[in-house]
């Protein structure tokens, strides 16, 4: 920066160097940081280059993963109250001559009289098992006058686009419901009541409500919130298009899709606007590998209102699992490890890669970082009912994926809901433990050491000290509740479920000189817990 830079731009620049120290500190690359904070790779390297402004969500999502000890929301901080004064100057000048307007405010791309904006949306719909799952994170800035207590989503379906006859005929026979969209929304970790606007076969409209049992949280004028639902839809109605499109003022859009490599995706994109119809979009689709999936993007700036934004795909080949492609490719050789001419195997995605794949939150993530919230129960036990069957859902996936010999067991949280709900499996149980807002009430004073892993950061195992025996007190659906002692493994499967619903992980209970191992070098994958 040189010698006549502002006090504002010397902030921003302080708080660059700090986020880029702390980020280097921590041993991550952009790449690997963009990914556990939520972020476009590219978006960071603007940050970090100067070209784009730090966002008060940037800061807290980097303040969160890197756990810089309050430095880097210290910096934001002094940028921030530097960046309102220097605002504030500008407008009372310009107040005084409006004939020169500002040039560098950066909230210059702002329309007159704006009310609700979006900062940054970023789209990403993921095709896992027959089943696509659409989650939307929107930045929201109030621009207006009045405080935002509601935010319409749309959720539309269409199995044979463009053979219009067909698809009404069919989606009559075959509807869209609530229910199997199972429909999650969240603001800043509280979670979002939704109330239903617009209920027909290819078509839902919802109210996300700023508020839930516990009190209300309206977006009050001049405030920014990070908002984010999730939806599921099954192959057998989406069909093969993915759409945005612009309702409010938005600065930057982001669409992804994350399909399996093992079906050869080949996927294009038009945009639509008042001024053109169906044209290519203007800049190419992004595709980066990410194991054994093929994730595509693309991104723009400033789009205009009421314009639409498609990604279309077809897959080359049928659905099977990745592995079977793989030892397909392999097979397809000369017997010595050679692919054949025009062809690439793809490489064997990490174990952590796997599991971000199939929807597990990822270490780092502040959801992971806090406590459950306990549910109302019975008042509330249609959520529950419908998070334990989130969670079950997920287990079967995950176990799809690799061979748990120790048990396996997964929490809300994990799933990134913040509610105090996990299912376990320990091995040979013809049953899951369910356990909704649990608490241990009892534990031996005999422990063991044995290892641990955790489908959030799945590469490592650690070496963790538990009690041998474990009573905990935990709710049924009737909110009636209930001790039961679990012991040995069982009880190492619930304590550290139990542990997450705390806001801890594994890691926080792993003596300070203890390493973690990767799990290349970890030889008892396959084997039971012994005791």
């Amino acid at each position: 920066m040189g010698t006549g830079e502002s006090p504002v731009q010397r902030a921003s620049a302080e708080f660059v160097t700090e986020f880029a120290r702390w980020r280097l500190e921590r041993g991550l690359s952009k790449k690997q940081l963009a990914a556990e904070m939520g972020f476009d790779p590219s978006y960071l390297s603007h940050v970090e280059a100067h070209r784009h402004r730090p966002t008060e969500d940037f800061a807290r999502r980097a303040e969160a993963v890197l756990q810089a000890g309050g430095a880097i929301w210290r910096r934001f901080r002094e940028y921030d109250e530097l960046r309102t004064t220097s605002r504030a100057h500008r407008q009372a000048a310009a107040a005084q001559s409006p004939q020169i307007p500002s040039q560098r405010d950066p909230d210059a791309w702002l329309p007159p009289s704006a009310g609700l904006v979006v900062e940054r949306e970023v789209a990403r719909l993921s095709y896992v098992d027959g089943r696509y799952r659409c989650t939307v994170r929107r930045s929201l800035y109030n621009a207006g006058n009045e405080p935002v207590t509601r935010y319409l989503i749309r959720v539309a379906v269409d199995r044979f686009p463009n053979e219009s006859e067909r698809s009404n005929l069919y989606h009559r026979e075959h509807p869209l419901t609530w229910d199997e969209l199972h429909l999650i929304a969240s603001c800043g970790g509280e979670r979002m009541e939704w109330r239903p606007k617009t209920d027909r076969d290819t078509f839902k409209e919802a109210w996300l409500l700023f508020e839930n049992d516990r009190g209300r949280f309206p977006l009050y004028p001049g405030q920014r919130a990070m908002i984010q639902y999730t939806y599921h839809v099954g192959a057998d109605k989406w069909g093969p298009w993915f759409q945005r499109s612009v309702r409010l003022p938005t600065r930057r859009m982001r669409i992804e899709l994350d399909l399996p490599m093992a079906m050869r995706p080949v996927v294009w994109g038009v945009e639509t606007t008042l001024s053109a119809e169906s044209v290519p979009l203007r800049t190419p689709i992004e595709q980066e590998i990410e194991g054994d999936r093929a994730v595509f993007g693309w991104s723009c700036e400033n789009p205009p209102l009421h314009a639409r934004y498609r990604l279309e795909w077809r897959f080359r080949e049928p659905a099977e699992p990745a592995v079977s492609a793989q030892r397909t490719a392999v097979a397809a050789g000369n017997g010595r490890g050679h692919r054949p001419m025009g062809r690439t195997e793809p490489a064997p995605a990490l174990p952590s890669v796997r599991m971000a794949a199939a929807g597990i939150i990822q270490r780092g993530a502040e959801v992971l970082h806090s406590p459950g919230r306990w549910f109302d129960l019975p008042r509330e036990s249609a959520l529950a009912e419908e998070t334990v069957e989130r969670l079950g859902s997920a287990l079967v996936h995950v176990q799809r994926l690799h061979r748990f010999r120790k048990g396996i067991g997964l929490a809300a949280p994990q799933l990134g809901l913040s509610l105090a709900a996990a299912v376990v499996r320990p091995i040979g149980a013809r049953e899951p433990i369910v356990l909704l807002n649990p608490r241990v009430v009892a534990a031996s004073a005999e422990t063991d050491e044995q290892f641990e892993g955790c489908l959030s950061f799945f590469d490592v195992r650690g070496l963790v000290a538990r009690p041998l025996r474990l009573t905990v007190e935990s709710a049924t659906i009737a909110g009636e509740r209930i001790r039961v002692t679990y012991e040995q493994a069982v009880a190492r499967l619930v304590a550290h479920e139990v542990d997450h619903l705390n806001g801890q992980l594994y890691t926080d209970r792993m003596s300070a000189d203890a390493p973690l191992v990767p799990v290349t070098q970890y030889d008892q994958a396959d084997q039971p817990w012994v005791y």
